[in-house]
């Protein structure tokens, strides 16, 4: 090996000896104490917050839901009551008709798919929102509610997730009579 190359290689060993990891070291400690404090001095509330929706989250009654097997929208509304957390047993039916009359439900106030739960018909895109708010305020010599028709963007209607809108859920007795009892 020639003078120069040798020479080269002193220097880099060198310059490696003389780097120390201390100054690294000590940033790594400080970022780990600094993070520890800060959490935990947060709040315990905070904490709280984050954990408390699941222990106290409140258990929903069984909805029973009468559909057309082949109704793809009264499926999505399925699947919208599930993910408010309900419990849903889905019953594909021939003849919607005999069981919306059997239950209360007008002609001019149905829809595509009928439920019951806590002694109310839920008669077609009703949001969960809704269902809940009814069975906390339990209003009496009621049927239930009802979105008559099929509303564009109501829950089943529109993509999952979106905001319901453009339309009335009614609340309706034995003699048909209705109130309208959320806008959206």
């Amino acid at each position: 090996m020639n003078k120069s190359k040798k020479a080269k290689i002193r220097r880099e060993k060198h310059r490696f000896q003389s780097f120390s990891l201390t100054p690294i070291l000590t940033i790594i400690a400080v970022i780990v104490v600094v993070g520890g404090v800060m959490w935990f001095e947060q709040p315990s509330d905070s904490v709280n917050k984050a954990v408390a929706p699941t222990e106290t989250k409140t258990v929903l009654p069984n909805i029973t839901v009468y559909k057309s097997a082949t109704c793809n929208c009264c499926r999505k509304w399925v699947d919208h009551l599930e993910s408010e957390g309900f419990i849903v047993t889905a019953n594909n039916e021939e003849n919607m008709n005999a069981i919306k009359t059997s239950l209360g439900v007008i002609p001019g106030l149905a829809s595509c798919h009928t439920a019951t739960v806590g002694g109310y018909v839920i008669e077609g895109h009703v949001p969960a929102k809704d269902i809940i708010r009814l069975l906390t305020e339990k209003p009496e010599a009621v049927v239930g509610l009802t979105a008559p028709g099929m509303p564009k963007y109501s829950p089943g209607m529109q993509l999952s997730g979106l905001e319901p809108r453009g339309y009335d859920v009614l609340i309706f007795d034995k003699e048909g009579n209705t109130q309208v009892f959320t806008s959206y």
